[in-house]
């Protein structure tokens, strides 16, 4: 079934449908951004990138003799990390390995890898929706907004900085057991 849906997505490509691009653009860009940003490079670097691939991808869905022979979203990770690899050679940011043979991970490995982390954000994500306050507002204060315990105390009307860690410390274990319920309900 997901064949069928990357043929019509190659086809839509092909005859310049918006739909077809944008699900492209949907489905495969967060992993072209972690790979750029994993290896030096900007979230800036990571769209010409995935745009570069895209016009690779777009002439060869539109020749009669293309046939894809790996998922989709393979296909685009590896030509987008062959673009970047050269990107980095070129601007002397990436090194060679013996003989000029470059040490890489196979690009199968590294799409599961990216595209767990991914499954594992998306279920932090759903965590934390369901957390509920003050928990994720004191959670998002702490880690995000990287604020002290006693100007949280504050804020939250808590006695002291020690009870706001206490809290904190409550609704991180809450949010620990969110995460892995949903987690291993979805393994």
């Amino acid at each position: 079934m997901k064949a069928d849906n990357e043929t019509l997505l190659l086809r839509g490509l092909a005859k310049n449908d918006r739909k077809a691009i944008e699900t492209i653009y949907r489905e495969h860009y967060n992993l072209v951004q972690a790979l750029v940003l994993k290896n030096n490079g900007t979230a800036e670097d990571a769209k010409d990138v995935f745009q570069e691939a895209m016009i690779v991808l777009y002439e060869k869905a539109k020749s009669e003799s293309f046939t894809l022979t790996s998922q989709l979203g393979t296909f685009i990770y590896s030509v987008c990390r062959r673009i970047w690899l050269k990107r980095l050679m070129h601007q002397n940011r990436f090194m060679i390995a013996e003989e000029g043979e470059l040490e890489l991970i196979g690009v199968e490995a590294e799409v599961e890898e990216q595209e767990q982390h991914n499954h594992e954000f998306a279920t932090m994500e759903k965590a934390i929706g369901s957390l509920g306050e003050p928990c994720k507002s004191l959670l998002e204060a702490f880690y995000l907004e990287k604020r002290n315990m006693q100007d949280i105390a504050l804020s939250f009307g808590y006695t002291n900085a020690d009870n706001a860690k206490t809290q904190k410390y409550k609704c991180l274990m809450r949010l620990k057991k969110l995460f892995f319920s949903t987690y291993n309900s979805n393994a």
